[in-house]
């Protein structure tokens, strides 16, 4: 879990101090997962190449344009709780727990892999968050929770729909 010196603040929310305490530092790795994996998402639509590049540019602005708004309501969620947003590009690259996109990618699928993958750690890491924030009797961040898995999983299917293979029985 990321390591926070989170300032916190008087709220009359009535989840208790504790609880919410814990609740911000969830938030807090979940927002640096999800700024670090749009600044991957941006990264792959900048540099990508080859003959899918106009489709694969465009999707990866999509999925960038939905990262962005899941970052924005992950960091009101924990100002919202008393906490403070721990949002900047520097804290995210210290704590995300995303592994780091490889620059010397050249084909399109290997973007598309790279993508892949990562969307699906975050969608695993977020899956895990759900349960912690429900655990801690929050279910308004877990819905939170589950509305960025559910988008993560929309945009994992249509990037693996590139590159999937059939499974052999």
């Amino acid at each position: 879990m990321m390591n926070t010196h989170s300032r916190h603040f008087a709220t009359h929310n009535d989840i208790p101090h504790q609880a919410r305490t814990e609740i911000v530092a969830l938030l807090n790795q979940e927002l640096a997962d999800s700024t670090d994996l749009h600044s991957q998402v941006k990264f792959a639509h900048w540099n990508v190449k080859g003959q899918q590049f106009m489709q694969l540019h465009l999707l990866f602005d999509e999925i960038a344009a939905v990262v962005i708004d899941q970052v924005d309501m992950i960091a009101e969620r924990a100002t919202a709780l008393g906490g403070t947003a721990l949002g900047t590009v520097r804290l995210a690259a210290a704590n995300s727990q995303l592994a780091e996109f490889p620059p010397t990618l050249e084909t399109s699928e290997e973007y598309v892999a790279v993508l892949a993958e990562r969307m699906g750690q975050h969608g695993a890491y977020i899956r895990t968050a759900i349960d912690k924030a429900i655990e801690l009797g929050d279910q308004d961040t877990g819905d939170l929770f589950i509305e960025v898995s559910r988008a993560l999983d929309k945009y994992l299917w249509f990037l693996e729909a590139h590159i999937q293979k059939e499974i052999a029985q």
